[in-house]
């Protein structure tokens, strides 16, 4: 393989469809599913319809990955979700759309982080003592790896995915084949059984199930580094899609199986309950390794993200310049440093709790604006060309769209003070973004005049 210099503003095609495959399991498999059958469970008490809510959910990723299909092959280049609500509503939009997914990547690589130095500290008592300190070496040395080189990460990604499905794998099979919960340990835990299913708690769940899920569309961020993002990208995304529905729907009928009612509500980690009667007593240390390391899987994947999308809006003068270098290996090493010096300060000051409540209801409006810059631009750029265009056209885009929109009320009826944040960043970035236009053409007429000269 050759190895191309430093440059600015060039990166590299190393990547295609093994990659965008795991980064999009990889990114939404972590530990958190390991927790969400007994959490789910808790608010939707009645396992069919708490079944058919991941399937509902699972549906509606299908649908968003339609739309987002075509908008990443239409315009494969680095950012995300920045790059077509740029294009359809300009800087100020699109400086919003930049910034609240890296701020919400950057206070999700820190929970990660944390959650890994957690799940090792029940293993190991001085790791529990050192939480912060451990997180932060953690997302050092997988940021480290990640500098050396994109295909360092790539090998990670692609490596780490498969060992994480193999041993999710194991899990089903023992919770499928374990003897269910007896009669005693169901009248032991039967005072916490009651109750119906309410409307509060589908809506709930199904907010629940959506943040599951979330991460199925990771393989967009790495459309300009795809050697043939056209075809590689839309395959990725249906099929990560599918086989994270799959999983998820497999594991948590196993679970179902597996133990009654009343134990996986009272449950804060009903997995290790159930590979707990297939190993005996070593069965929670099991889990807890096992999510450690799902959680460094998913943490790679984040930190390859962030810089991309800093690198995306340096590119077009929404960030400093200097995010845009790509180091010998095809690494955004500038960006990436920015990254972990912010992830790393979010471990140890517990602020990507705060980002997390700041950016809850944008992170939606996003993902809105997104739905909506992918009719903006069939609408204004009919001649765009798009390798793949999205299926169902208008209905099913029309149908995510609207989903996306209940989702967002749902969200700020649920949290108000979330959606005043929303609309506080909003009259920040419409300004800020409306300047920074301003002066990038007052810059290139600049540089105009100086060439003409």
């Amino acid at each position: 393989m050759i190895v191309q210099p430093a440059s600015a503003g060039h990166l590299q095609k190393r990547l295609g469809l093994a990659f965008g495959l795991a980064v999009g399991i990889g990114s939404v498999i972590g530990s958190g599913i390991m927790r969400a059958p007994g959490v789910i469970t808790n608010e939707v008490p009645d396992p069919w319809i708490a079944m058919l809510l991941w399937l509902v959910g699972g549906v509606f990723i299908l649908l968003s990955a339609n739309i987002t299909a075509e908008l990443s092959t239409a315009l494969p280049k680095a950012g995300g979700f920045y790059v077509p609500v740029r294009e359809a509503f300009g800087d100020s939009m699109g400086l919003l759309a930049g910034w609240a997914t890296f701020a919400g990547y950057t206070a999700g690589t820190a929970a990660v982080a944390l959650a890994c130095a957690d799940f090792l500290g029940m293993v190991f008592p001085w790791a529990a003592s050192h939480a912060q300190m451990l997180a932060a070496l953690i997302a050092l040395v997988v940021t480290a790896l990640n500098w050396i080189g994109v295909q360092e990460g790539r090998l990670i990604q692609i490596i780490g995915t498969v060992v994480k499905l193999g041993l999710l794998s194991v899990v089903i099979i023992i919770a499928f084949t374990v003897d269910p919960a007896t009669a005693d340990s169901a009248a032991t835990a039967s005072a916490v059984v009651g109750g119906a299913v309410t409307m509060v708690g589908i809506i709930t769940a199904l907010q629940l199930i959506v943040g599951a899920y979330d991460g199925w569309y990771s393989a967009m961020f790495f459309a300009e580094e795809d050697t043939d993002p056209g075809r590689n990208i839309p395959r990725a995304m249906f099929r990560s899609c599918v086989i994270v529905i799959a999983v998820y729907l497999t594991l948590n009928l196993s679970m179902y199986m597996a133990l009654d009612i009343a134990t996986l509500r009272q449950s804060d980690l009903p997995v290790a309950l159930v590979v707990e009667r297939g190993f005996g007593s070593i069965g929670m240390t099991l889990v807890a390794l096992l999510a450690a390391f799902m959680t460094v899987v998913t943490l790679n994947s984040l930190i390859m993200i962030m810089p991309r999308v800093l690198f995306g809006m340096a590119r077009d003068g929404l960030f400093l310049h200097s995010a845009t270098r790509v180091n010998r290996g095809g690494t955004p090493d500038i960006a990436l440093l920015v990254s972990a010096v912010l992830t790393v300060g979010l471990i140890f000051s517990g602020g990507f709790i705060f980002v997390f409540k700041l950016m809850g209801a944008l992170s939606i409006f996003v993902s809105v604006l997104y739905a909506v810059a992918f009719f903006a631009l069939r609408r204004r750029q009919p001649d765009l060309p798009r390798p793949f265009r999205a299926i169902g056209y208008p209905l099913l885009p029309i149908i995510a769209l609207l989903v996306s929109i209940a989702l967002l009320g749902s969200f700020i009826f649920a949290d108000p003070i979330s959606g005043l944040y929303m609309l506080g960043l909003i009259a920040i970035c419409i300004p800020v973004g409306i300047v920074l236009h301003r002066r990038r053409i007052a810059h290139r007429t600049a540089v105009g005049f100086v060439i003409a000269k």
